[in-house]
């Protein structure tokens, strides 16, 4: 008969071995699909997502870079080519030439909403160059946002405490299930356990127009702003239903926003019928559906709301 400690002690090892073939089952189906990448001094990682070759990483592991060679799981290195790349979503896609040699094992994206806060979350990557390297934690929050180089705030970020570090950037974030729910990115310094991952939905959105074009058509209006209160007693004097907005601090000559009208000084409440709390509220509007279409634009200029007419042009792709 077993004692009572003996039977927890047992208990724990089968847990343990569970949880422990189930990380290795992981990396085993989704491990030969995780490359490393290296663009001139700089390195990352990235995941194989066709057999052509196509893969996924992030767009600051291959900015600016004039040559892209990829290692697969075997230790053979190519050379990869960039097919597109957009700096607002910090993501990218590159190919290597998949005509000879063997044939390469994909990942598979999963659906980023059925993910919960606590699940288990394995990142593999290169950190620091040490190749193929695997740490483990929990998804520790969902729906986060952060920064990208262009200032523009990325949506539906993925929090774990799967310890990342440089050279882990562009790797996956994988469940036990073997499914990339995310695009490690991203870590606080010198915080610990405080990692970010692009959602595999926005990847797999993002992956396909660059695959198609090359790049992510955004609009634009050529205003420079900043996030400004609006005082309560303006507000009601003109029945506006906002507590803040975007005050127009410049304007490029000939965009959009100079041809309308708008001037230094303007406060943008609304676009195209949305209320605009401020800069990242007006960033999330100007999509590729707004290119050429009149949109509406409401403000408040010295003190009295107006009403003008927009249309947004489309937005030049930052360069390679």
């Amino acid at each position: 008969m077993i004692a009572p400690a003996s039977r927890a002690a047992t208990d724990d090892d089968d847990l343990l071995d569970a949880y422990s073939h189930a990380v290795v089952r992981t990396v085993e189906e989704v491990g030969p699909a995780v490359v490393r990448i290296d663009a001139d001094r700089a390195g990352g990682s990235g995941m194989v997502l066709t057999p052509e070759g196509l893969i996924l990483t992030n767009y600051h592991v291959v900015a600016g870079a004039r040559e892209l060679t990829v290692m697969l799981p075997d230790g053979l290195s190519k050379r990869a080519d960039l097919i597109g790349s957009d700096v607002d979503t910090d993501l990218a896609v590159i190919r290597v030439d998949s005509s000879a040699g063997p044939s390469l094992t994909c990942a598979t994206l999963g659906d980023s909403r059925s993910v919960h806060v606590g699940q288990v979350a394995i990142a593999i990557g290169n950190p620091y160059g040490f190749h193929h390297s695997v740490t483990t934690g929990v998804v520790s929050a969902l729906g986060r946002s952060l920064r990208a180089q262009s200032g523009r705030l990325m949506d539906d970020i993925i929090q774990t405490d799967a310890a990342l570090n440089p050279g882990n950037s562009g790797g996956p974030l994988v469940t036990t299930r073997g499914e990339v729910i995310g695009v490690n990115t991203a870590i606080i310094r010198p915080a610990q356990g405080l990692c970010f991952a692009i959602a595999s939905n926005t990847a797999r959105h993002v992956a396909a127009l660059l695959i198609r074009d090359g790049c992510i058509r955004r609009s634009y209006i050529g205003v420079a702003g900043q996030h400004v209160p609006v005082p309560r007693a303006l507000a009601r004097a003109n029945h506006l239903a906002v507590a803040s907005g975007v005050l127009v601090a410049s304007i490029d000559a000939r965009s959009p926003a100079a041809i309308c009208g708008l001037l230094d000084g303007d406060v943008i409440l609304a676009f195209a019928g949305e209320t605009i709390g401020g800069v990242d509220d007006l960033h999330r509007r100007l999509t590729a559906d707004r290119i050429g279409v009149p949109c509406p634009v409401t403000i408040l200029r010295a003190g009295e709301r107006r009403q003008l007419t927009i249309v947004p042009a489309e937005s030049r792709p930052k360069s390679q």
